[in-house]
């Protein structure tokens, strides 16, 4: 990962040399990067049963990954990554699963928030708060509030996120602040609904990958997937590595994005 630059005397101690080796924004992204990574994390399950192992070790192992890639990412110089960790259908999964994916949240937050605050990584949770364990909803403002002032790489978990669901309260937002009188309808235009959205404060990914092989959104920045590049790997989640990663971003380097117009055309951050 990029790494602030500073002059180190003989004296310092190896820990002051470490907190001046901290991860930092990149400065400059190569134009062949996406600027905004987002991953359908796939497969975890079908990586346990190949293995003759309970589905959560699956989801254990994807974690792992989990961290792998953040960091993984970062050294590259792309500074947005999202990760889709638990989609509001996921609810319909069997309660002793849905328990062990709550507690995997729980897990990465206890276990990595202090080295990811340390390493410059901001981080945000979207989706919505209904139904999640107060002590969830309490760790999430924790790491948010936490690591809101860093300006290293930004990452953004999607748990209990819907795109359907998303729309809809960014609609419900949108229509009282008309009910208030504090916007005309006519006003209303697609950077309305963007504004309203979770993601108001993100670029829209340029790159989304899926894992595991399936070549569907579901459901996933459906707004935001507008002109997103797509890229489908049969790897799943927990063997993806570095290697699948920079495969996938050499896809998107090859690809002209037009945007709808005749020539490539890049969009202004």
């Amino acid at each position: 990962m990029h790494r602030a630059e500073a002059p180190v005397s003989s004296d310092q101690s190896t820990a002051e040399q470490q907190v001046l080796e901290e991860w930092s924004a990149p400065k400059a992204v190569n134009a062949a990067l996406p600027r905004h990574v987002a991953i359908i994390m796939d497969g975890n399950g079908r990586w346990a049963a190949k293995r003759h192992l309970p589905r959560k070790l699956g989801h254990r192992q994807g974690v792992e990954t989990v961290r792998r890639m953040v960091r993984a990412v970062g050294e590259r110089g792309i500074p947005y990554l999202t990760l889709f960790g638990f989609s509001t259908e996921n609810w319909r999964r069997p309660p002793e699963e849905v328990e062990d994916l709550m507690g995997l949240l729980r897990l990465y937050i206890r276990r990595d928030l202090a080295e990811l605050h340390k390493n410059n990584v901001r981080i945000r949770i979207i989706g919505s708060r209904e139904g999640l364990a107060d002590d969830i909803v309490r760790m999430i403002a924790e790491a948010e509030d936490l690591t809101a002032g860093n300006a290293g790489l930004r990452l953004t978990i999607a748990f209990n996120y819907g795109g359907q669901s998303e729309i809809t309260r960014a609609t419900l937002r949108i229509a009282e602040a008309v009910a208030r009188g504090d916007l005309k309808p006519c006003d209303i235009t697609p950077d309305t609904v963007a504004d309203h959205l979770d993601t108001h404060d993100l670029p829209d990914p340029d790159l989304i990958i899926r894992t595991s092989g399936d070549k569907r959104l579901s459901n996933f920045l459906i707004w935001q997937a507008a002109y997103a590049e797509l890229v489908f790997v049969e790897t799943l989640w927990p063997d993806f590595n570095d290697e699948v990663l920079g495969e996938a971003l050499a896809d998107y380097a090859s690809r002209e994005r037009r945007f709808g117009a005749r020539e490539p055309w890049t969009p202004q951050p």
